[in-house]
């Protein structure tokens, strides 16, 4: 008995093509998606997690987004790293027109709400609030509980918004 032959044009809509058949229609820009990378307490993980970051925003074609999105990441991944002992992730959310990058870690210290009004000038950090209150279109945090894919600690995100002059790139 001989099977019938599959029909691929849910992959692509160029079926005739069989090097099509290979990869999937990409997503359109107006379409939902999210990443998460996953790391370790290291201090190279926040280093990776800019390259993962600017690697998916052009990938989608928000270039636009990138210097933005990828300070404010670093700024969290870092605190992350620094402040906790296990591991973390950031997660990106894209919801045309709302880039949302969550960053996890173990800690359930959320930072402060409003960030400090001033920080002085021989500090070694502290900045990092200010930073993402200036940068960031929202932002905020909240505790997380133990759950199925993780423990407690908590998420601090922030959210960028698409220009509605901002082009695909």
């Amino acid at each position: 008995m001989t099977r019938p032959p599959t029909t691929p044009t849910a992959l692509t809509p160029q079926a005739e093509d069989p090097e099509l058949l290979l990869h999937p229609t990409p997503l359109p820009f107006t379409a939902p998606w999210t990443y998460e990378l996953h790391f370790p307490c290291d201090p190279r993980a926040p280093g990776i997690a800019r390259l993962t970051l600017r690697a998916v925003l052009a990938a989608h074609g928000l270039a636009g987004l990138v210097d933005r999105a990828e300070l404010l990441t670093s700024e969290l991944a870092t605190n992350s790293v620094r402040h906790t002992k296990g591991p973390a992730f950031v997660r990106l959310h894209w919801l045309d027109p709302v880039l949302r990058i969550s960053v996890w870690d173990m800690s359930p210290d959320l930072p402060p709400l409003a960030p400090p009004l001033a920080v002085p000038a021989d500090a070694d950090g502290g900045r990092g609030l200010l930073i993402l209150d200036l940068l960031a279109d929202r932002w905020g945090g909240c505790g997380t509980d133990d759950g199925p894919y993780r423990p407690a600690g908590k998420t601090v995100w922030f959210e960028l918004a698409l220009p509605s002059e901002a082009t695909v790139a």
